[in-house]
């Protein structure tokens, strides 16, 4: 009997050829794969089981001038979930939410709500020990990464000028905000080998470093906050005042050594903030400045060679008419005649208003944009605003009148204490800075030198003179300085709100090298009277007296020495008698 293959021998031949073919198949993609084409399989596998974890990266530290700090960030564990993942353990969620202080109703909700999702997070912001405690009960699904929050030693006395971050860590308000770039660091990276379930396996290494972001010196002083803000507060709360800013500037580097705010807010704990306590008011907050610009039109009198400080305008009968309106002046001057520097003294509208008409509306406009009213500080800080001064192309008497008295425009605390640091400066404008700086900018003369020299000291006089505001004197220190009180206008009207104030003093010293600018502003005080010079002038003296003291400046009004009184006959002789030898 003959074999089946005999009488078939192709048959066989041919599936011994496709079965030597699958096998050269088989062995060739294997070569291919393991050898020519290894990245393939490779990167499969790494899709599946390599990742990239974020390394976080902390913001640089935010210090004041003498390097304490004002804002740094601590390490902080946020919990996630992937509730897909955590659905066949639903008997662990009551304990979860029990170690998480949370509603277990309302996170069993949460949970089978997003059951289809791979990510959410269970709560932000833990201390590492917080964070632990969850992950040590083990619950699958539930893990932990390490993130950073900003943490502000000072509180509510540095909110208005740090500002704050968000849950990102972005900066959302002031400082924070502003240099939000400088400030942010650059996360890193870490290679890792998790399984399926997402747990780590294996930690293989650091593919990119994290950068820490930049440190940032503020130009303000952390003394100075702290007595500028202890004295607006409780000036406010005895004048039971709606709210006041105070702005301290070194005159010479145009730095701003303190800025406060009332009412203020703790950035360490934002639950309760509500937002009109967030304003930084010192820059946002514009109004009329009143009394407080005379100095400026009298500056511009002064530059128009038309008048000097002995020159002599009529106030009497204290009013003056101008067509429908009718210019008065608050307080009773000292006689019917006044020289400029009594003009001053006295805040009288109607010889300010004389002076004006004189030398027209479009001088005092120019000296008063020169000096930063009406304009851009470039500080750089968000939400800053303008104010208005304006320029007619017509300037009639009433309104030149109302400029030269402070009505008719707005202004900021910051616009404000950077005109008179430029009087104190003998002139000379620098540009401000929230920054620390360590060289004297490059200034610029707004007024000449000779005419600041003068406005000084016709300033000095408003405090010291009989009449003056006395209120605002320093002890052992000579001072200049103007009040100020100014109506709030009614918003949405060209009119005021009856008995609405803002109480104002600006002042600088000490005048024997003036150093320090200082402005203060209280809003609506309703107890005790509301003249500036009443009211914000005592404020003035207390932070200017405590900034001179801080600061080491020397006192120029030091009383003179007692006569020494030579000792009586009698006297010397029974020291002698004792055995005194000297």
């Amino acid at each position: 009997m003959k074999l089946e293959g005999a009488l078939y021998p192709w048959r066989f031949r041919v599936v011994i050829a496709l079965l030597a073919l699958m096998v050269g198949a088989i062995c060739w993609r294997i070569i291919d794969l393991q050898v020519v084409d290894r990245a393939f399989l490779k990167g499969q596998g790494d899709a599946r089981s390599l990742r990239h974890i974020q390394i976080p990266a902390h913001r640089g530290l935010i210090t004041d001038r003498n390097g304490e700090p004002l804002a740094v960030s601590t390490p902080v564990t946020t919990l996630w979930a992937n509730p897909k993942e955590m659905q066949p353990y639903k008997d662990r969620w009551a304990q979860l939410a029990a170690v998480l202080g949370q509603n277990p109703q309302q996170l069993t909700e949460r949970l089978t709500q997003q059951a289809n999702k791979e990510f959410i997070y269970l709560v932000r912001g833990l201390t590492p020990e917080q964070g632990q405690q969850v992950l040590d009960l083990k619950v699958p699904g539930v893990y932990g990464m390490e993130e950073f929050r900003r943490f502000y030693p000072a509180g509510d006395v540095t909110a208005h000028m740090v500002g704050f971050t968000d849950l990102d860590d972005h900066g959302r308000e002031g400082v924070e905000l502003a240099y939000d770039e400088w400030l942010a660091g650059v996360p890193g990276k870490r290679q890792v080998i998790k399984d399926r379930r997402g747990r780590l396996i294996k930690d293989i290494q650091v593919t990119k470093n994290a950068k820490a972001g930049k440190t940032l010196a503020l130009s303000i002083d952390l003394r100075l906050q702290y007595l500028a803000t202890r004295e607006l507060r409780n000036a406010i709360a005895e004048q039971e005042a709606k709210a006041g800013s105070l702005v301290i500037m070194d005159v010479k580097t145009g730095e701003v050594l303190a800025m406060v705010n009332q009412p203020t807010y703790n950035p360490n704990n934002r639950r309760s903030m509500f937002p009109a306590a967030m304003r930084n008011r010192a820059i946002i907050d514009v109004f009329e400045p009143g009394s407080t610009v005379k100095p400026l039109s009298m500056s511009a009198a002064l530059q128009s060679g038309r008048w000097k400080p002995t020159d002599k305008v009529e106030v009497y009968p204290g009013s003056l008419q101008i067509g429908r309106y009718t210019i008065k002046d608050v307080s009773r001057s000292e006689g019917p005649i006044l020289d400029l520097t009594g003009i001053l003294i006295n805040s009288s509208n109607v010889g300010m208003s004389k002076i004006a008409f004189d030398i027209g509306g479009e001088a005092i406009y120019r000296v008063m944009s020169q000096l930063g009213l009406g304009q851009y500080t470039g500080l750089g800080f968000p939400g800053e605003r303008v104010g208005n001064l304006p320029n007619h192309r017509e300037w009639r008497k009433a309104e030149t009148a109302t400029l030269s008295y402070g009505y008719g425009l707005s202004v900021t605390a910051l616009q404000l204490v950077h005109a008179y640091a430029a009087l104190a400066n003998d002139g000379k404008m620098v540009p401000l800075s929230i920054v620390k700086v360590d060289k004297t900018p490059e200034s610029t003369q707004v007024v000449p030198k000779e005419t600041a020299e003068t406005i000084q000291g016709m300033l000095q006089q408003v405090i010291e003179a009989p009449r003056g505001v006395y209120r605002a004197q320093v002890p052992f220190y000579h001072v200049g300085g103007k009040s100020g009180t100014a109506r709030k206008a009614t918003v949405g009207s060209k009119g005021y709100t009856e008995n609405a104030y803002r109480s104002l003093f600006a002042g600088f010293g000490p005048m024997s090298d003036p150093r320090y600018a200082i402005v203060v502003v209280i809003d609506e005080p309703s107890k005790g009277g509301y003249f500036g010079g009443l009211v914000s002038a005592p404020v003035f003296s207390k932070v200017m007296s405590g900034t001179l003291r801080l600061m080491n400046v020397p006192p120029d009004n030091l009383p003179p020495p007692a006569p020494a009184t030579p000792a009586a006959p009698q006297q010397v002789n029974a020291a002698v008698a004792k055995g005194g030898r000297g």
